[in-house]
């Protein structure tokens, strides 16, 4: 069996696992208790695993705020955001996303329309991405957005939004600006003291082999004194400087640095692996399929390893159905798996060509040998 549904969860490290064990069995004490040992060793393991995330993304530590996920980290921004400066003066209630969100932004922009938020959504070209000039051309109407929320890297075709020249520009205009990083975090490099523009970032363990059950919520202080406000999401104890109550999963946590510190030490190595799986597959498909697949994807401007791919005249239903037995792969997004995919009609796909389409996700360790599997599909 092959795995190739690396955007929807990856396999955990065993470095990772071995790291995780004492803090299941002997290493049990909770890092917010005091006086002795056990908490103590919690607390210094929760403080290197901090230490190790923020060094992934080039951020302070203490601008890292353990979550459940991503889907709780884009909860908490989004909502937070929105409740604390949406009735100060100078601000409005405005949020800029665009059509091919995850499930967990486009849904609580959605909760958030309900409470009477204004959420305008940005169209995508032909390869799912969003240019400057859209944002720029947000920026500087009579009503300023409060937020800005755009993902980074898309988990469905892999397409890459301009990030970087989207934090100056918002930096600028001081309009905060939230980015969904989690496909992106381990495949390509991310440099938040580049960036101040860019004020808050969501990250999952699981989609760099790590445990599920476990992201961050990256909040970035305004100063070196100055943390960012925003109102909670879970109220209780004040954990996490307060953003985020309840008590600490230090084996999730150490389990999610360890991934961290792995991804950030292989990164290059792992890419270079994953162009060099996709350059082969492509070239099986094209070979073994000329004329028979269309490749959703920008070929260029993406992250590695994702391929979204349209086999023309086949139900992709019935197409995973037959590779089940050798293959594990998907549709597209594992959290709305049952629906057409909403980000392949924002990029003007019809729903014939929906249902054509499967994704393939790969992951460094995948042998090459294993992808021939594609070649016997003609």
């Amino acid at each position: 069996m092959i795995y190739l549904d690396h955007s929807a969860t990856t396999p955990i490290h065993p470095d990772v696992l071995e790291a995780m064990l004492p803090f299941l069995q002997e290493e049990y004490g909770n890092p917010s208790s005091k006086y002795y040992a056990l908490a103590d060793n919690a607390k210094r393991a929760v403080t290197i695993a901090r230490e190790q995330v923020a060094s992934l993304i080039n951020c302070h530590h203490d601008e890292v705020v353990f979550t459940s996920g991503a889907t709780e980290s884009n909860n908490m921004i989004l909502k937070g955001v929105v409740d604390y400066y949406s009735e100060k003066p100078n601000y409005s209630k405005q949020i800029i996303t665009s059509a091919v969100e995850h499930p967990s932004v486009i849904e609580t922009c959605a909760y958030l329309s309900s409470k009477g938020a204004s959420v305008k959504y940005l169209a995508v070209d032909k390869f799912g991405r969003i240019s400057t000039q859209q944002v720029e051309d947000m920026l500087y109407t009579q009503t300023p957005p409060l937020l800005i929320s755009l993902i980074w890297g898309n988990n469905e075709v892999g397409s890459l939004n301009p990030i970087e020249e989207i934090a100056l520009l918002c930096a600028k205009a001081k309009v905060f600006f939230h980015t969904d990083a989690t496909q992106v975090a381990g495949k390509l490099p991310i440099n938040l003291r580049q960036l101040p523009g860019l004020r808050f970032l969501s990250l999952s363990a699981h989609k760099l082999n790590g445990p599920k059950g476990i992201g961050a919520a990256i909040i970035r202080k305004q100063s070196e004194e100055l943390y960012t406000k925003l109102t909670p999401l879970l109220h209780g104890g004040g954990q996490e400087n307060e953003y985020r109550s309840g008590t600490l999963a230090v084996h999730n946590i150490v389990g999610f640095g360890k991934a961290a510190e792995l991804a950030k030490s292989n990164l290059e190595s792992n890419r270079k692996k994953l162009l060099e799986l996709e350059t082969l597959l492509t070239e099986i498909l094209q070979t073994n399929l000329s004329g028979k697949v269309i490749f959703n994807h920008d070929t260029k401007e993406k992250l590695p390893g994702i391929l979204s791919v349209q086999f023309k005249g086949v139900n992709n239903e019935l197409l995973l159905k037959k590779l089940s037995k050798f293959a594990a792969l998907s549709s597209g997004s594992a959290c709305s798996s049952s629906k057409p995919s909403h980000v392949l009609q924002a990029m003007g796909k019809s729903l014939e060509e929906i249902r054509q389409t499967i994704r393939i996700s790969m992951g460094p360790s995948i042998d090459p040998n294993n992808l021939n599997l594609f070649a016997q599909l003609n």
